[in-house]
């Protein structure tokens, strides 16, 4: 310990803390979820059966009873018998356990192009015939698996989040080195730009700059200026921060020393002092991940963010905008809300961890 490197007191504390740790596996879960979305799903996020509408989540079993009396594993689905109220026209589902679908891992389903590269039809899990239903989360409004476009919208919401960080990383850290390495005029105009930045109403803006996206654009080209929008009001605390620490190493010995030495000042800066804020401004950007996420899930909730055919958490969460629909499918709020509670909590906790173990030499 006496002789251990920054970065490996940094690795040992963080590793005590097994809350964070912890988080950390979630949302590498989560990550690994996102990219092989497509091999995950059971089905296509698009793939609607209206005589399934809002239909409950399956139950799931092991073992199916042989004709002999003995227990056979089998991992499987009950069916569905579907009833219509003839006064309310309201169907009604009731598991039939002699309805049994078995299910099986690396089964043959519908095609699909793994990373819009690669032409596949397997699936992790599936039922065995492709002609039978699994739906472990229910289905919304149009007959579609519930399972299949929260694993597709875990794509979209996690990659907003993350496009949008690497945007505002960039905007935070340049403005705010420049800021606190130079002083004078530069720190007066980046100031007053954060200050007005930092002044204007977050959520009525964000709804007045998406309300002015025109229908007709496509929605990759809506998703990428919706990313844009987040993040371009998502740098000032971290420019703030890199100001102030800038500021507070600029006069340290080993940069007086460094400048003594000839180094210009774009080695001072990427060189010297910079790479001693990595722990960190990595704490900062773990903690501002969350917000990106909140706030695309909440641009989309209101109808102004991403738009079908778009798949992503706060799409979902706009099929139980009205009480009938919670009434009858809670299934459609609980599962995407479900998400996103476990996705903020998750990288909160994991920034937590980062920020106590950014400092080593605290105690």
């Amino acid at each position: 310990m006496a002789v251990a490197g920054q970065w490996t007191l940094i690795r040992q504390r963080f590793a005590r803390n097994r809350l964070a740790v912890g988080a950390g596996f979630v949302i590498v879960f989560l990550l690994l979820v996102a990219i092989f979305a497509e091999f995950l799903a059971p089905g296509l996020p698009q793939t609607a059966r209206p005589q399934y509408t809002n239909a409950p989540p399956q139950s799931l079993g092991w073992f199916v009873d042989e004709p002999d009396g003995g227990r056979r594993f089998q991992p499987h689905v009950a069916g569905y018998t579907m009833s219509v109220d003839r006064a309310s026209l309201r169907r009604s589902y009731v598991a039939d356990p002699a309805k049994i679908v078995p299910i099986g891992f690396f089964v043959k389903g519908p095609a699909y192009r793994l990373w819009n590269l690669v032409p596949l039809d397997r699936h992790l899990v599936g039922p065995l015939r492709s002609t039978d239903t699994m739906y472990l989360l229910g289905t919304d409004k149009l007959g579609r698996d519930l399972l299949s476009r929260l694993i597709y919208g875990t794509r979209v919401s996690m990659s907003i989040g993350v496009v949008g960080v690497c945007i505002s990383l960039v905007l935070g850290v340049t403005l705010g080195a420049l800021a606190g390495f130079y002083g004078g005029t530069v720190d007066l105009l980046i100031g007053r730009m954060i200050e007005v930045i930092s002044s204007m109403p977050t959520i009525p803006l964000w709804l007045g700059l998406a309300a002015a996206i025109p229908l007709t654009w496509s929605p990759l080209t809506v998703y990428f200026v919706i990313t844009l929008i987040v993040s371009l009001f998502g740098w000032t605390g971290l420019a703030r921060e890199v100001r102030g620490r800038f500021f507070a190493l600029r006069g340290e010995d080993f940069v007086v020393a460094a400048r003594l030495d000839g180094s210009n000042e774009r080695r001072l800066i990427f060189r010297h002092i910079l790479p001693s804020l990595t722990s960190h401004i990595l704490a900062v950007v773990t903690l501002a991940l969350p917000t990106m996420i909140v706030a695309e899930t909440a641009l989309s909730f209101l109808g102004i963010g991403l738009k079908a055919p778009v798949v992503s958490w706060g799409v979902l969460l706009q099929d139980a905008q009205n009480v009938r629909t919670i009434a009858g499918a809670p299934w459609l709020l609980v599962w995407p809300a479900l998400a996103v509670v476990v996705t903020v909590l998750s990288y909160n906790f994991l920034g937590d961890g980062l920020r106590d173990a950014a400092d080593p030499y605290e105690t």
